[in-house]
């Protein structure tokens, strides 16, 4: 009886000094190394190729502001030149500095025409996720079928109702178009819709706020990651847009940086010196937009419903 008392209590010992499992796994199993993770070769691969197709024109552009006009056809595409100094001393000198009023030309359109396109959406997108009223869905769908619409269609109507009120060539003729944006009423619905709870809109009713202060006080702010996304996309829009100004303007003083450097390719053909301040011009043009984007960009860590209380 006494060597089975002395068998269990040392299998008792040498069971207490066994290591206890690793956190997250099954008592009883093999324990060792974590497998090496597999890397997908077919996306990862399909991810580079469109980067490189992304940058490289990019890359391109940045080189070839370097160059002279000497080096520019005569030296390898990605080797750096020596012009870059000389050749941001002769855009500036272009016809007494014409580059920067066209410049300045487009961070007016695109500038207040953002502003007013991401006002107007805000509104409209508020009002149709908030209210309900008869034709709101047709409303809706009448948006939605406007965001397919291309914008060549409909240049050329607007020239001719902008005409009839003797608006052309001016920078109302620009901005105008820009304030209605289909695609930033259809974001900022779908944004309104998940952003701003109705209990809350309800409780300030409760408490006897008008439905402009709600909107300013209550729905605005929860909506600003929302439409600092639709106003990224309307200054990128309108920064880039070259039809509409191509249409309405002649007066080159007015045109945007996109009609500009077009005017400065076509010339040219003429005089191959003006291709450098094309490219050191382009290299320009796309520094608003990418300081722009880091500006902006930490409204996007917002909560959807930051500040209010969740449903």
């Amino acid at each position: 009886m006494s060597s089975l008392v002395l068998d269990d209590k040392n299998r008792g010992r040498r069971e207490s000094r066994k290591p206890a499992p690793a956190a997250g796994t099954t008592p009883g199993t093999a324990q060792g190394p974590p497998p090496p993770r597999r890397v997908a070769l077919v996306p990862t691969a399909a991810l580079l190729l469109g980067a490189l197709y992304c940058l490289l024109p990019v890359a391109w552009v940045v080189i070839a502001s370097t160059k002279s006009g000497s080096e520019l056809f005569s030296t390898f595409t990605f080797l750096p030149g020596t012009g870059f100094t000389e050749n941001l001393a002769d855009l500036s000198a272009y016809r007494d500095g014409v580059y920067w009023q066209w410049m300045a030309n487009s961070a007016l359109y695109a500038g207040v025409g953002a502003l007013l396109s991401t006002a107007v959406s805000a509104l409209g997108g508020y009002a149709l996720a908030t209210y309900r009223f008869r034709g709101r869905e047709s409303i809706f769908n009448i948006l939605l079928a406007g965001v397919l619409m291309p914008p060549v269609i409909l240049a050329v109507p607007q020239y001719l109702l902008l005409a009839e009120a003797d608006l052309t060539d001016s920078y109302a003729s620009v901005l105008l178009p820009l304030i209605l944006s289909p695609y930033g009423v259809y974001l900022a619905r779908i944004y309104a819709t998940a952003a701003v709870p109705g209990d809350v809109v309800e409780a300030g009713r409760m408490d006897g706020a008008g439905e402009w202060r709600i909107f300013t006080r209550i729905a605005l702010p929860m909506m600003v990651p929302g439409l600092v996304t639709v106003f990224l996309f309307q200054f990128v829009a309108v920064w880039n847009n070259f039809l509409l100004p191509y249409i309405m303007l002649s007066d080159d003083e007015k045109f945007p940086i996109t009609l500009g450097l077009f005017t400065l390719l076509e010339q040219g053909s003429n005089t191959p010196a003006l291709y450098t301040l094309v490219v050191t011009g382009a290299l320009l043009a796309v520094i608003p937009l990418i300081a722009l984007f880091l500006v902006v960009q930490r409204f996007w860590s917002l909560d959807l419903l930051s500040g209010a209380v969740k449903s």
